[in-house]
């Protein structure tokens, strides 16, 4: 038998990845009490690289954050940074790989039979990314809006028709859309729809994942101050994805920053829009453009290049050669969050 040999070099890996974990675990610990979601060391890895040229690729390492009832976070970061990923774990769609979800203090990953699987997705629902692919071509908005009342409740074809048209005219369609086709409808009607789908079976909770991505700029806001009304008016709460750092900064209570799989800067969403910390974070804000033309030409452009630095595949060095990705979370400020030396 071969003894395995492990270096000091390795040993200190591991201890500097275990103490970031904690002190990244101690971020969400305090509010977790309170919270309707908490994720503890979140991990999904895609590939197992034992098979001819796969390669083990983890998209979400470690994460920790939690949510507390009728609150949104914002999960920003660029696409490949693991945000759709978490979002699919959240709701059973993904497998975890490590680490655990708890929906109101349950760990999701207990959740095995019929009735528990029944009440979790009354519970938990999604806003998928785009309204042309998430609808059935082939079945009307009425039976699409009212599956989930289908799959989780008993009611009578009057009570049926009646719920549908309350959920259409609650998301700003009318009844008589009811019968059409997705095809007839534009990409925010569609993703109204969407909406509708998603509050038939009367959740407390929605991932949105990237609901406005796929949508003209004139039809996003009008989205998202729906969303917002839905919250106010039934208490909802939201984990909502996107990339675009100024939207997510106007429907957000607090924003969670992405990149490389991992949490880099957290906070309240004006403090972490105001107050960037994280070089990540101060180059997604500064690549927001600005209404006013004259202050657009004068907008300072932060360049966050990582790769200069070469730690890693892809690089994660800043200019000090400090290995960014190792960096665990700190709090600067009360609330706010950042992985930075």
């Amino acid at each position: 038998m071969t003894a395995e040999v492990t270096s000091d070099s390795d040993v200190s890996r591991e201890t500097s990845s275990a103490s970031r974990v904690s002190r990244e675990t101690s971020s969400v610990s305090q509010s977790a009490d309170n919270a309707l979601l908490c994720v503890e060391n979140l991990t999904h890895v895609y590939g197992d690289g034992k098979r001819g040229t796969s390669r083990a690729v983890t998209a979400v390492d470690h994460l920790n954050f939690s949510i507390a009832r009728g609150e949104t976070l914002g999960l920003v970061g660029e696409s490949g940074c693991g945000k759709s990923t978490t979002g699919r774990m959240i709701v059973k769609l993904l497998s975890i790989t490590s680490g655990r979800v708890l929906f109101n203090g349950r760990d999701i990953s207990t959740i095995r039979n019929r009735a528990d699987t029944t009440a979790f997705r009354q519970q938990v629902q999604m806003i998928f990314q785009d309204p042309y692919a998430s609808l059935d071509p082939h079945v009307t908005v009425r039976d699409i809006i009212a599956e989930g009342i289908d799959n989780f409740e008993r009611v009578d074809k009057r009570e049926r028709v009646e719920r549908v048209n309350e959920l259409l005219e609650l998301v700003g369609l009318r009844p008589e859309h009811a019968d059409r086709y997705p095809h007839e409808f534009s990409g925010g009607q569609r993703q109204r729809i969407g909406i509708a789908r998603a509050l038939a079976v009367n959740p407390s909770f929605i991932v949105c994942d990237e609901p406005i991505s796929a949508l003209d700029v004139s039809i996003q806001a009008q989205i998202v101050n729906l969303l917002q009304d839905l919250q106010r008016q039934r208490g909802l709460t939201y984990l909502f994805i996107a990339h675009d750092l100024s939207m997510v900064r106007y429907i957000s209570d607090r924003v969670a920053v992405m990149w490389k799989g991992r949490i880099v800067e957290t906070g309240p969403a004006d403090e972490v829009y105001v107050n960037p910390l994280h070089p990540y974070t101060q180059s997604l804000i500064s690549a927001v453009p600005e209404p006013d033309p004259r202050a657009e030409r004068q907008r300072h452009r932060v360049v966050f290049d990582p790769a200069a630095g070469g730690v890693g595949a892809g690089g994660t060095a800043d200019q000090n050669g400090v290995n960014l990705a190792a960096l665990p979370l700190r709090e600067v400020t009360p609330g706010h969050w950042a992985a930075i030396a």
